[in-house]
Parts: C-alpha cells; sequence; structure tokens
C-alpha cells in the first residue's frame, strides 16, 4: 500500500506512470483510474474504471479474445460460472451498467458492513485470476467512505486469498481515511512530494539549460524569478524556462561566466517585467490560435470538470455541437485524452489554466446554458437507466454552480430517489443531504410539504444504515416542525401519516416497541381515514407496520387481526392487477410469523408455504425473499415435529444468506438458529450447539448491547445445552435472557417469553442442586461428548426394509445419486437406511460428504460412520470431490463398525439389507468379527460389482470390477462366506449399467429444481468425466491411474461415453462436450434392493450355491440385464427429482 501525495502539478503523474510502466514490464496487471473532487458524492466512484477493466481483463484472459466492454465480460464470466448471479448485483454496486435490475433486492437488508464484504467477495473471484496486479486511484478529490471501507476489505484479506497486490493511491493532501479504513494507513508507505526549495530549482534551471561546467553559475535575477514565477513546482519550471528560451530571453554572460535574463526592452529597467506573471499565459500560448468556436468549447469543458462523460453531455451536440469540438481538440491539438465514452484533460494545468480565465458570472451563465441544454433535449432513457444517479448528480451541481437552487433542489432529489431505490443508502442519504442543503439557499422558503419530504427520506436511509441516532434526531425534528405548522384546516394528512411512520419504523428497529405503538395508533386511522381506495398498497404497508409492531410487543391477536387486514387489501389490489401475486408473499410472511407465536403452527406453516411457493415461482432461488421464506417454513416444521423435513431447507437458506449478505450479518445468524433448531427436534443437539454458537457471536456484534433480538436465539441455546448436559452453562444462558427481557420490555410484554425463562430456570436449579447433593460428581453425570442414541427397532411394515449402505462417496457422483434414490423410496416407504458406512481412504472426509448430502435430502436422521480404508494404504489418499453442503459433526460415528452391529441387533431376524457400493473391506470385517450376527439378521447383500463366468465353477467368484479391485482378498472373502453361510447375494455388474446409460441433460434438468445437492452433481460430473479421461490416457503401468483396471483404456471410454471407437484429434480441450452418456451404477444398486423394482426392470441369471439363490444382473455386453431402458431411465429420473423437489417443498414438474 503506498500513499503519493503532494500539490498540483509536482509529478505524482509522472511518478506513478513510470512505477506502473516497471511493474508492466515485470508481468503486473495495472488498473488505473482517475477521480476529481465532483465524484466524492458518487458510491465506489474511484473503483468504478477499476473493476470494469479488472472484469474486461479477466473475461479476455479465459476466453482467450478480445471483450471490449465491461457488460460484455460480466455476461461471459456468469456464463462460465467464474460469476453466480449474485455476483453480478454485487458488482453492479460498482459498475451500474452491469447491475441486474430484477435481483437488486438481493441489497436489502445489507447493511454497509456485510455489503462491502460481499462485494469484496465477488470480485476476489477475478483479481485472483490478474495476480500479480497493480491498483492506482489518482486524483484530486476525496474517496467517499464506502470505497475505503471495501479497500481496506480487499487488502485485509489480501494476504490470505490474493497476496500479489499493490494498491497507490495519489492525493493533494494525505488522505482523509475512514475510521473503518485506518488499517490502510497503519500499513502504508508514505510518499509526499513538496514544491522546490530554491537551491533545488537552481539544480533544475542547470539542467534544463545543459550547464554541465561548474565554474558557470546561473545569475540570481534569473534564479528569483523562475522560482517566483513557477512556485518550486517542476512542470511550471519547464513552461517558464522553455517560453523564454524561445523568446530568446536566456543568455551566457562570458564576462561574469553566468546563465542571465537578456534585455529585450531597452526601456525598462525591470529585466523580469517580461516574463509574465500569470502562468496561464505561458500554458496557453500554444493555443493562442485557435478558432473562437474551439476555445468557447474549451471554456465549457473546464465548467464541466477535469473528466467528463461523453454520453451524458451529448444533449449539449444539438445546441453547441460540443462534442465533435472535443474530439478535435483532442485529436488535432491535444487537450484531451480518449477512454470509451470518458474524456480527460491531457494537462491539469491547461485545465486550471482556462478555468482561470473565466469571471464568476462567465462561469454562471455557462453553467445556465448547459442546464438549459439539459431540460430543453432529454437524454434517452436507456442512458438515465444505465448511468442512473449520474445524471441527476451532475445536472443537480449544475444548477448549483448556476446558482438555481430549486433545479439543484429537484435534482439531488432524484438521485437520492435513485440511491434509495438500489438500496445504496450511503449515497443516497448524501443526496437528500445535499439537497435539503441547497432548499435552505431559496429565496422563497419553500412550504412545509417540501422541506418534508427529503428530511423523511433522509431518516429513512439512516435508520437503514444503522445509524440510529441521527435518524432518530432528523425525524422527531420533522415530525415536531410538523405538528408545530400544521393546522386542523391546512393538514397534509398523508405527509403526516408518513412522518409517524417514519419515526415508528425506527423506534421498531431499536425494540422501542411501546414508542412505535403510539405512533402507529395516531397514524393508522389517519391512513385508513384518508385512503378511499379498499385496494391500496400503501393502506396495507401502514397497517402491516403496526401489526408488526405488536407483533413484536407480544400483541399477538391484535397483530393477527391487522395482518389479516393487511392481507384482505393486498389480495383485492392483485385481483385488479394493480400489483403482482408476489405481493401476498409479504402478508403470507408476516401473518405466519403472527400465528407461530400464537403456537398455531399448521397455520403459520401453511401461510409461510403459500409465501414460498409464490417465491419459488416469481424470484431467482438465490433471492434473500426466498431465503427468509425457506427459513420460515422449517421454523414451522420444527415446531410441528417435523424438524427432519425443515432440515433442508435450513440448509438451503444458511447457503443463501451466506452468499448474500456474509456471514457476519444478522439474517445469516438467524438462519443457523432456525438449522440449530431442527438439528436439536432429529436429536442431534451437538450439531444445533456449533450452529447457535455461531449464531450468538454474529448477534453479539451486529445488535446493541442486550437487544431483544438476541432473546430467542439464547432460549435455543439453553434447550440445546440441557441436551447435552451442560446444565450450568444452560442455567446462565437462561439468567441472561431473562435480564435482557427485563431491559426491553414492560410489564406484561412478551409475557410468555419471560415465563418461559423463569420455568426452564427454575427447573435447571433444582436439578443442578440434585446432582450436587448427590454423592457422584455432576462432572461424571454430564457428558459433553455426543451420546451414542439407542436404535429403536425399526417398524418394517410401515417404514420399509431396514438397509445399511457402505459407500465410497466422493469418488464419482453417483454414489450421491445413489442416496438420492434412497431418500425417495424412503419418502415411499420402501427402503429404511439404517447406518451408512463411508469408506475408501479418506473415509473421515467421505463421511462429511455423506452427512452433508444426507442432510440435506431429508435423511438428517439417519446415522453415518467412519468406515476402513477401503484396502487402500494408508499413505495413499484418493480424491474426495468437494461441496459446500460436505461438513464435519459431532453425530459422525467414528467406529464405523460399531455402528453397524448396534444397527443390526436393531432389526428382526432376517430383516435387513447390505448395500455395498463401494470397496468390500467393511462387509468383510463384519463377517469375521461377528458372523451369526451378520447371517441372523442379514436376509441378502447387494453388491455393485461383477463376477466372472457363472459357468465357471460351482461358485461365484468376483471379477475385476473397480470396487471389487480396491481389495481383492476382501471381495473373495465376501463372495465365498456369503454362498458358504446361505446369505443371498444380488450383483449388479457395470454391464447393466451400460445397458440404462444417462444423456448428460438430465443432470442439467435436476440442476433446475436449485437444489445445492443437485447443482454440485452437475458440476462434479464434467470435472470427474474429464478427470477419467485424463487418467485412461495414461499407461496402464502409471501409479496416476489408481485402482482403476487395465480395461479402462482409450477405446473403453469412447465406447463408454461417446457410443464410438474413433478418438478425435479435436479432443484437445474438455472432453465433457464430446459425452453422449452417462452411466449410473449406483443408483441402479439400489433400485435392485426392492423387490418392485427388480421385477419390473431387471432380468438376472441365478447360481444356485447350497441351496441358495445368488443372482447377477448383467453377465456381457450382450446381456445387460435391464428389461426396457427408457422405462427405468424414467423411473429413476423420477426418483432423483422427486427427492430435490420434496425436500425443497416445491411443486413437481416433469423431465423433457
Amino acid at each position: 500500500i503506498c500513499f503519493v501525495s503532494g500539490g498540483p502539478f509536482l509529478g505524482k503523474s509522472r511518478l506513478i506512470d513510470e512505477v506502473a510502466g516497471k511493474a508492466a514490464n515485470d508481468g503486473f496487471t495495472i488498473l488505473k483510474s482517475f477521480r476529481t473532487s465532483l465524484d466524492s458524492f458518487t458510491s465506489f466512484f474511484p473503483l468504478r474504471q477499476i473493476v470494469s477493466a479488472a472484469m474486461i481483463k479477466c473475461a479476455m484472459l479465459t476466453a482467450g479474445r478480445e471483450i471490449d466492454n465491461e457488460v460484455s465480460a460480466a455476461n461471459y464470466l456468469v456464463d462460465e460460472n467464474i460469476f453466480k448471479k449474485t455476483d453480478r448485483v454485487n458488482i453492479g454496486s460498482i459498475v451500474p451498467t452491469v447491475a441486474d435490475e430484477q435481483l437488486l433486492s438481493l441489497l436489502s437488508g445489507l447493511n454497509p458492513k456485510a455489503r462491502t464484504r460481499t462485494i469484496v467477495d465477488s470480485l476476489m473471484k477475478i483479481l485472483k485470476l490478474l495476480q500479480p496486479f497493480m491498483i492506482i486511484l489518482e486524483g484530486d478529490g476525496d474517496i467517499d467512505p464506502s470505497s475505503w471501507s471495501l479497500l481496506a476489505e480487499l487488502m485485509q484479506r489480501a494476504s490470505a486469498e490474493c497476496p500479489q497486490i499493490m494498491l497507490i493511491v495519489s492525493s493533494r493532501d494525505s488522505p482523509t481515511i475512514t475510521s473503518a479504513a485506518s488499517n490502510l494507513r497503519r500499513n502504508a508507505v508514505q510518499v509526499k512530494l513538496t514544491p522546490f526549495e530554491k537551491y533545488e530549482t537552481e539544480l533544475f534551471l542547470r539542467v534544463m539549460l545543459g550547464v554541465r561546467n561548474r565554474d558557470i553559475a546561473v545569475d540570481q535575477k534569473l534564479l528569483d524569478v523562475v522560482h517566483d514565477r513557477a512556485n518550486g513546482c517542476p512542470l511550471f519550471i519547464e513552461c517558464v524556462v522553455r517560453w523564454a528560451l524561445e523568446k530568446n530571453m536566456i543568455e551566457y554572460v562570458e564576462g561574469s561566466k553566468k546563465m542571465s535574463l537578456k534585455m529585450l526592452d531597452e526601456r525598462s529597467d525591470d529585466v523580469t517585467a517580461a516574463i509574465p506573471r500569470e502562468l496561464s499565459n505561458i500554458l496557453l500560448a500554444p493555443f493562442n490560435n485557435l478558432p473562437p468556436p474551439l476555445w468557447d468549447a474549451l471554456k465549457i469543458a473546464s465548467c464541466i470538470g477535469y473528466s467528463f462523460d461523453a454520453d451524458l453531455y451529448s444533449t449539449l451536440n444539438q445546441v453547441l455541437d460540443f462534442m465533435p469540438k472535443i474530439r478535435e481538440l483532442a485529436v488535432k491539438h491535444e487537450c484531451f485524452e480518449q477512454t470509451g465514452s470518458h474524456f480527460r484533460w491531457k494537462q491539469q494545468a491547461v485545465y486550471e489554466a482556462v478555468k482561470s480565465l473565466l469571471m464568476v458570472n462567465q462561469r454562471q451563465n455557462i453553467h445556465r446554458m448547459i442546464v438549459r441544454a439539459f431540460k430543453q433535449h432529454k437524454i434517452a432513457n436507456d442512458d438515465i437507466d444505465v448511468k442512473g444517479g449520474d445524471v441527476h448528480r451532475l445536472l443537480g451541481r449544475h444548477c448549483a454552480l448556476a446558482q438555481d437552487w430549486a433545479g439543484a433542489f429537484e435534482q439531488y432529489m432524484k438521485a437520492g430517489d435513485r440511491a434509495k431505490a438500489t438500496f445504496n443508502f450511503n449515497e443516497a442519504s448524501k443526496m437528500y443531504e445535499e439537497a435539503i442543503d441547497f432548499q435552505a439557499k431559496m429565496t422563497e422558503q419553500p412550504p412545509l410539504r417540501s422541506r418534508m419530504i427529503p428530511t423523511i427520506n433522509l431518516g429513512t436511509c439512516l435508520r437503514e444504515l444503522a445509524r440510529y441516532k441521527e435518524a432518530e434526531a432528523v425525524l422527531t425534528r420533522c415530525l415536531n416542525e410538523a405538528q408545530s405548522e400544521f393546522s386542523d384546516i391546512t393538514l397534509d394528512e398523508h405527509l403526516y401519516v408518513r412522518a409517524l411512520t417514519a419515526l415508528a419504523a425506527l423506534y421498531q428497529a431499536q425494540s422501542k416497541y411501546e414508542a412505535a405503538r403510539k405512533l402507529y395508533e395516531k397514524a393508522v386511522p389517519i391512513a385508513r381515514n384518508i385512503q378511499e381506495s379498499k385496494s391500496s398498497l400503501w393502506l396495507a404497508g401502514n397497517i402491516a407496520g403496526y401489526a408488526e409492531t405488536l407483533r413484536k410487543s407480544g400483541d399477538l391477536p391484535q397483530a393477527e387481526s391487522h395482518h389479516r387486514e393487511a392481507l384482505e387489501i393486498r389480495t383485492r389490489a392483485v385481483q385488479e392487477k394493480s400489483c403482482t401475486e408476489l405481493e401476498l408473499a409479504v402478508s403470507y410472511t408476516q401473518l405466519g410469523c403472527t400465528l407461530a407465536g400464537m403456537r398455531q403452527y399448521e397455520d403459520a406453516y401453511e401461510q409461510h408455504h403459500r409465501a414460498l411457493a409464490l417465491r419459488y415461482r416469481y424470484l431467482d432461488f438465490s433471492h434473500g425473499l426466498v431465503s427468509e421464506s425457506l427459513n420460515y417454513c422449517a421454523e414451522s416444521l420444527c415446531a410441528l415435529g417435523r424438524g427432519g423435513e425443515g432440515i433442508p431447507l435450513a440448509l438451503h437458506a444458511v447457503e443463501i444468506r451466506k452468499l448474500i449478505f456474509g456471514t457476519s450479518h444478522p439474517a445469516y445468524a438467524h438462519a443457523l438458529s432456525v438449522l440449530a433448531s431442527c438439528y436439536h427436534a432429529v436429536g442431534r443437539s451437538f450439531d444445533a450447539r456449533d450452529c447457535l454458537e455461531k449464531c450468538l457471536e454474529i448477534c453479539e456484534v451486529a445488535f446493541q448491547k442486550n437487544h431483544a433480538n438476541i432473546i430467542p436465539n439464547l432460549m435455543n441455546y439453553g434447550n440445546v445445552l440441557r441436551s447435552t448436559g451442560d446444565l450450568v452453562k444452560a442455567r446462565i444462558v437462561y439468567q441472561r435472557a431473562i435480564t435482557i427481557h427485563q431491559l426491553n420490555f414492560k410489564r406484561g410484554q412478551q409475557a410468555s417469553q419471560l415465563e418461559k425463562c423463569k420455568t426452564e430456570l427454575e427447573d435447571l436449579s433444582r436439578k443442578i442442586e440434585l446432582l450436587e447433593s448427590s454423592a457422584s460428581s455432576a462432572t461424571n453425570n454430564l457428558s459433553h461428548a455426543p451420546l451414542k442414541v439407542p436404535f429403536a427397532p425399526p417398524d418394517i411394515e410401515d417404514r420399509g426394509t431396514p438397509v445399511i449402505v457402505f459407500t465410497d462417496i466422493g469418488r464419482d457422483v453417483d454414489d450421491e445419486l445413489a442416496l438420492v434414490v434412497m431418500s425417495s423410496l424412503r419418502r415411499m416407504h420402501l427402503l429404511n437406511p439404517i447406518a451408512v458406512i463411508t469408506t475408501l481412504c479418506p473415509e473421515e472426509n467421505r463421511a462429511h460428504l455423506a452427512r452433508g448430502t444426507l442432510d440435506a435430502i431429508g435423511m438428517a436422521d439417519v446415522p453415518v460412520g467412519v468406515g476402513s480404508s477401503g484396502g487402500v494404504d494408508s499413505d495413499v489418499e484418493l480424491e474426495v470431490y468437494g461441496a459446500d453442503y460436505s461438513r464435519a459433526s459431532p453425530c459422525i460415528h467414528e467406529d464405523g463398525m460399531g455402528l453397524v452391529y448396534r444397527a443390526l441387533e436393531s432389526v428382526p431376524p432376517k430383516s435387513a439389507q447390505i448395500l455395498c457400493i463401494a470397496s468390500l473391506s467393511d462387509v468383510a470385517t463384519l463377517i469375521r468379527e461377528r458372523e451369526e450376527l451378520f447371517t441372523t439378521k442379514v436376509k441378502e447383500v447387494i453388491l455393485m460389482g461383477g463376477v466372472v463366468s457363472l459357468e465357471a465353477g460351482e461358485a461365484l467368484i468376483p471379477d475385476s470390477a473397480y470396487n471389487n479391485n480396491c481389495d481383492v482378498s476382501a471381495a473373495r472373502f465376501v463372495y465365498k462366506k456369503c454362498q458358504e453361510l446361505g446369505v443371498p447375494t444380488a450383483t449388479l455388474s457395470r454391464w447393466a449399467a451400460y445397458g440404462c446409460p444417462i444423456p448428460p441433460q438430465l443432470l442439467d434438468e435436476i440442476a433446475k429444481s436449485e437444489h445445492m445437492v443437485a447443482t454440485n452433481v452437475r458440476g462434479v460430473s464434467k470435472l470427474s468425466i474429464d478427470q477419467l479421461w485424463n487418467k485412461v490416457i495414461l499407461h496402464p503401468a502409471d501409479p496416476r491411474r489408481e485402482k482403476l483396471p487395465s480395461r479402462c483404456d482409450i477405446n473403453w471410454f469412447c465406447r463408454t461415453f461417446m457410443g464410438t471407437t474413433e478418438v478425435s484429434k479435436d479432443w484437445t480441450s474438455s472432453i465433457w462436450s464430446h459425452v453422449k452418456k452417462l452411466n449410473m451404477y449406483d443408483p441402479l444398486a439400489v433400485l435392485l434392493c426392492v423387490p418392485a423394482y427388480r421385477s419390473t426392470h431387471f432380468k438376472w441369471k441365478t447360481k444356485i450355491v447350497n441351496g441358495v439363490q445368488h443372482i447377477v444382473v448383467g453377465t456381457s455386453e450382450l446381456d445387460t440385464g435391464i428389461c426396457n431402458r427408457l422405462s427405468l431411465y424414467h423411473e429413476y429420473a423420477t426418483l432423483f427429482l422427486t427427492a430435490f423437489t420434496e425436500s425443497l417443498h416445491k411443486e413437481k414438474s416433469s423431465f423433457l
């Protein structure tokens, strides 16, 4: 980090350009922007050029072709999954041209810190690819606070995420850095340029005059006049000396051996008088012969500013032919440099010189002329949409400089309204403050209504920015002024209601519910009285605001009544087509929360599910409002005792809010709290504890100390701690909840909440006293380790066949999709997975993925255990593909085989199936260690693998299939013992999978569900195919093939995935685009577990050993064992979609 400061014309730009040139030669990407004092109002303006250039360079780098604008770059980055849609929204905060208007509401509710973090999250995705790079922020204006915060966040994270970065900031004075960005100054190198001292001017003079002989001096008069005229500025020294040399005014005097000024006018005694005191005369000398129209264009440009956008000032073309003249000045006279539609003065000194020629009244007249041109010739609507607040802000500035205070007020109000509509409350608040200042300068005092609107808007923005004290001062002053000036006759009731409700909303945000309630009780009757329409959304919003205050203060019956009234109004508005159905989701959500508070959980869930269905239909899945509905549905399901159903919804809400709000926002904390409740409901209290500890950590920072919103989280935490056995800590938590309640609520408010806390506290105190008085130590009674939950005997008729699954999930996607099919069959009460064991090194990481997958597809209650390394050497770790939902969990059983034994002990004799879709090592361990348990409880073993020809002998022998090959001795042992012990086996071979391939489009279809597992499976599949291709092209003895059988060569790959035997020379990039079919091995093995599916879709050959049937599906390329490929494909494709849509409580759709 480097700060370069110094007055104008001291060489800052030249110094920085030299550094940037050297860096570019060393391979740095240079990202540069320039700002003026006019830009300090616009949030992130100094970064606009930087980010635009970064997107274009990143897109060009990855595409390998030219991309000429930021919109095309953003589209490409989204298409290539470098950016997600939400990244485009975040980047749009800086570069408005790339913003997605439909997703702007994602920014709603984001405080400035969270917004900054999410923007940096998005920026990191492209900046990492451009390393090493240099960011240069040049200019003479202040940098806005939002930009400082973003730069601080970027540099703080750079060391870990993007270390090859250099930041250079130049300014006239030492930069004014906000407190939030103070870390920048601590870590920065400071470079300050100062004017030359006189001796330095002399040294520079000698260089310019080519004086190398030390015996030759510089005359004192010459030195004095140059130093005086140039003010010690190197640029001006050059200008003065060159001007004097051109005029032949400097000579060498032989007698005195000095460089001296030459007398040009014999009548003057003062030789220095010939050099102009105003440097502008020297600087502008090259332009003396410009025709008047071009001089006029220069003067207008000097009033516009040091840099400007040609598109914004195109209105001047029709009156003055302005931009063609500017282009002529740029090309023929080198006055300007152009980048796209942006022009900038080539020399700041020339800009200042032209500006100095104009008198105050001349500048005012030019600004009036610009304002007239804007008003007479409006900019095209598309340009206004793209440039947004810039148009109104710049026009407002011209109005202000023309002393048109009314016009300035109007334009700054429009700029503020636009910034507010895009949730840029920082910029909006500045615009409204400017509007209020200009309003105060009007000669005639505007009416109260005109004074109140900007004040109310300002207070609302300050509230959104959590600047509560400032907001309260502004809104209270506004309301007091309104009440003092309005009479009963002149009362503007609509505006009065706005003032009341704005202050009420502020009080509600601060948990001052009583104060908010009193204001709403004044406002709502007036709103009802003045609103004739029975479908007014404005009236519905005011009634709903009052209802929310009632709900939060504990008056739930009144809140319900008002929310139902608001819902009726909005329903009429939808029927009259004055708004979309989406408006109803607001009422459904608020009514659902109220009903939940009244413990009417069925009705609450119904309302929240209605809201979720509408938001699914109209909004992007990653929208913040979708996450809100997911959260509330999960919360309602948990309250109904259906916490397992709520976990997939809560997990998706957590991921969406993490993406949108970041990991320090209360919205993310609330999602964690709901997820914790769902985990607790299915007996996973230690997972719930971890979630709640993260949640409370966020809340303690995000909320004011002892805020009422922390109470529900504390109550959840106390309840969970009690379940884990930590009674002492649980009591402390409930005590704190009571204290916070008493600080926030008056007697009788939220009484049920307080009563519950007190009841829990008393009960905990009794139990702790009992433990302390007992002979045993309380510590010994309170285990802080995950408990082994006993298995309940499974109800086979009601829940389906108990199954234990051995999987190497994470190696390829079909293991994960097998669990997806299992979840659908579980919902149909056909299969009941009672344990999932992960095998194949690194087995712990596979357990994390299995745990996350099961949670996401509605099987959070199915236990996961860690198996063996699957026959792989301990020093060899195979790949486990990544997933955001893969997570370590205290409930994962480290002793996987112990879990298997307990699961089998819980089932009736000959009722369980063993499904092995991985190495057979752990099944072999089961038989070796607990043979009797195995033979007594297991009715069948289903194996994904293969056997040698059934005619090869009297017994089945495993072949070289991958799963068999991982641990050959274990595979042989399992087949041998099953046949000896009379336990039937069903083997599904690779030939069966080849007989029912799927097109890659199926993965695209299931990904449309937006389920986190479906989207990850699609992404991983492409990567897996590419990786498999890179293995099969290796020599059979190459260790990088891992356990891949030697038969899996290039020809096998082409036959299997392309339906061809020819290798194309074009296959140099990703092989994915050439794939015609994919093989789903493990999902077919799951279907084989169900008798109905087995008899319908599979044909098998039987080998009878010791009187027991052992079946094999797929014995050769010609005998795949598939009855009807299309029918089977439709079956499991439907099961995939059912699992994903039902776990998200979505409406089912059909596959194409």
